[in-house]
């Protein structure tokens, strides 16, 4: 029986799945996988089923030269914490969980454009702390949602979805910016990213992580964006300058930021807790169990794909 590493343990009903099919180790603590227990892990188990943050880098790879694992099974679909050229050097395929996470990540950037947009944190805070004294006609007046401009910066599957609730949901305007052009089944203009980001009430940045689009917003495109304007980030930490990001909000470049993700999460700046104008969550992009069970018995899928010798349903 071939033996499988879980980096971090999934639901229960996955992890019995996993368990009647493979010999399973999961670590007992939810942090990230550090350099020392990446090479342990290529030495000493054949599949391993790592996630957000575990260092699966080159540094790992040419520690181990000659792994015995063959297969990184990551879960989740973005996967820029694996160099995945130097896993593919080692002997190693990776896959993901594409289509899984889709759904509920674009839910998760409709409720940060919702909150930011009428300031439904600030108001929660508020009530909570006592402080609300009752209604009246310009208590924390917000921005309308309906017949926005919405700018998407990166159409794939997640980007498509949020468009998609925007313009059927609440009949707004969808820009994108996109390496490629897109068919899809609504209205929306391709542009470049500066006159996107020039001419959006919304922007939301719904592209992968890794080295290509790091820091993809930084000053110049905060400066590019309207002083009315909020930022949305769903999508990976880095892909944002948060400096620059805090910047833009201080000096009023930007109305406001709803932000899922951080660029040293889970270390979150204070100068963001700090201001009413910004949603912050903990990374709640695909945390409901049917997508996290269904995460999982995808990665599962690609590891006994694997010990069948069949092809991987879900390579990168």
């Amino acid at each position: 029986m071939l033996t499988l590493l879980v980096s971090r343990r999934l639901p229960d009903a996955v992890m019995a799945e996993a368990e009647a099919r493979f010999s399973v180790t999961c670590r007992p603590v939810t942090t990230p996988m550090d350099h020392a227990e990446c090479v342990a892990a290529l030495r000493e188990h054949d599949l391993i089923l790592p996630t957000l943050g575990d260092a699966f880098r080159a540094p790992a790879f040419a520690e181990v030269p000659e792994p015995r694992a063959k297969l990184l099974a990551n879960f989740g679909v973005g996967y820029n914490h694996i160099d995945v050229a130097a896993a593919r050097a080692a002997g190693l395929a990776v896959t993901n969980t594409p289509g899984a996470v889709t759904d509920a990540t674009a839910d998760i950037a409709l409720t940060l454009i919702l909150m930011t947009a009428r300031r439904a944190g600030e108001g929660e805070r508020m009530l909570r702390a006592g402080q609300w004294t009752g209604w009246h006609p310009t208590q924390m007046l917000g921005m309308h949602v309906s017949g926005r401009t919405i700018a998407i910066i990166g159409m794939g599957r997640i980007g498509q979805a949020i468009a998609r609730r925007c313009h059927f949901g609440f009949g707004c305007k969808i820009l994108y910016a996109n390496r490629s052009p897109k068919s899809v089944d609504f209205p929306a203009t391709q542009l470049p990213m500066a006159e996107a980001l020039s001419k959006a009430d919304i922007v939301v940045l719904a592209t992968p992580g890794g080295a290509e689009t790091h820091h993809l917003m930084g000053a110049p495109e905060f400066a590019a964006m309207q002083p009315h304007a909020l930022f949305v980030n769903i999508s990976r930490g880095d892909v944002v300058d948060e400096t620059a990001l805090i910047a833009a909000l201080a000096q009023n470049q930007i109305a406001g930021a709803g932000l899922d993700v951080y660029e040293f999460e889970p270390k979150v700046p204070q100068a963001l807790i700090d201001m009413e104008n910004v949603t912050l969550l903990p990374h709640l992009g695909t945390a409901a169990l049917d997508v996290r069970e269904d995460m999982g018995r995808m990665a599962l899928a690609n590891c006994i794909a694997f010990a069948e010798g069949r092809p991987l349903p879900n390579p990168v």
